[in-house]
């Protein structure tokens, strides 16, 4: 059984770290075999939490929109904005072409 669930974890990790292109060696996909099985037992745990009456969170507190108010106010100088940018040019900052 042992040697099921490990080859179920080695075609789960060897196609993660396709999908990643990440590179295992034998003894590493081992260990991470023992801590999917640590993560499964830890998860199995969870499930047997009574959690009738629970409300689904998000959070583990209640949390509001906690944004500021959209309020026109003074805004940042032109020069001060452009200060740093490496390139500009006609009062816009010049960032490189990433889509053709």
């Amino acid at each position: 059984m042992e040697s099921d669930k490990n080859s179920k974890h080695s075609m789960d990790i060897d196609r993660v770290a396709m999908l990643a292109r990440i590179h295992f060696s034998d003894g590493e996909k081992k260990e991470l075999a023992r801590n999917f099985d640590s993560i499964l037992k830890f998860l199995g745990k969870l499930l047997e939490v009574n959690v009738d009456g629970v409300e689904p969170s998000a959070h583990a507190v209640p949390l509001y929109n906690v944004m500021r108010g959209d309020e026109s106010g003074e805004t940042l100088p032109r020069e001060l904005a452009l200060g740093n940018a490496p390139k500009k040019r006609d009062n816009q900052i010049i960032v490189p072409k990433v889509v053709e």
